[in-house]
């Protein structure tokens, strides 16, 4: 982590604190290859946004059979395919502000490519 992105945190109980979020999406699965292009479109665009740490999308596509072997790939789709987003901030504000962006950009895009509105859980990230 940068000394500005250090310094731009701000301290809370003697620990650095940021703010995170995840957001869940469930894709369709005639949708995949448009979810993934707009994907590549929101992240860089994300990246610049104030107070951004980093940001991440991940497609869910492998599970444990028994915990301590390789995960394996998925076989079949049922339903739809997850993929998850984590979005760090330097503050509860930037983020605010960058969530109501996010929304004005692309929730309409977003939404004809789900199955449902997509779940967002937020708060304080343990550093």
């Amino acid at each position: 982590m940068s000394y500005k992105q250090i310094m731009s945190q701000y301290i809370f109980g003697g620990c650095i604190m940021s703010f995170s979020e995840v957001k869940q999406f469930q894709v369709r699965p005639d949708k995949l290859d448009e979810f993934e292009e707009l994907a590549k479109e929101m992240l860089p665009r994300q990246k610049e946004l104030a107070g951004c740490i980093d940001i991440k999308y991940m497609k869910r596509f492998y599970i444990f059979d028994k915990i301590g072997d390789m995960p394996r790939p998925l076989t079949k789709i049922v339903k739809c395919v997850k993929y998850y987003s984590y979005w760090q901030f330097d503050t509860i504000e930037n983020y605010s502000g960058a969530t109501a962006w996010f929304f004005a950009e692309f929730e309409k895009r977003l939404s004809k490519l789900l199955i449902m509105p997509f779940d967002i859980m937020c708060g304080e990230s343990i550093e």
